[in-house]
């Protein structure tokens, strides 16, 4: 990339910078999603719980994550009394969600197991 050095201050072009913006931890931009927590999450077309790990502009990411393809009756599910049908991902890999996607999210605990 191209510098240039003006009054010993190096710059490059702003348009051959890349835009990368990380929504930081729990300030007053975003004071809800708090890294470390466990949530569930209601997407346009999947539900998931998992531990967020990261916040970006455009994108979440969560770790210990399970899709919950049936929840059963939700006020029984959001209690952490009951749930249906769950398929956990392999231990130890981030999942990637499209913050466009995401309807609500709640802090809720996880669910590791096959069911």
């Amino acid at each position: 990339m191209k510098k240039i050095t003006i009054e010993g201050v190096e710059y490059v072009e702003k348009s051959k910078v890349e835009k990368v913006r990380t929504v930081t931890n729990g300030t007053i931009d975003n004071p809800f999603m708090i890294i470390g927590n466990s949530y569930f999450i209601r997407t346009v077309t999947h539900y998931f719980t998992g531990v967020l790990i990261w916040v970006g502009e455009k994108e979440i990411a969560i770790t210990k994550a399970c899709w919950i393809a049936d929840t059963g009756r939700f006020n029984e599910f959001m209690k952490e009394k009951t749930f249906n049908e769950s398929e956990p991902y392999p231990e130890n890999l981030n999942v990637i969600i499209g913050r466009g996607s995401i309807i609500d999210m709640t802090e809720r605990g996880l669910i590791l197991e096959v069911k």
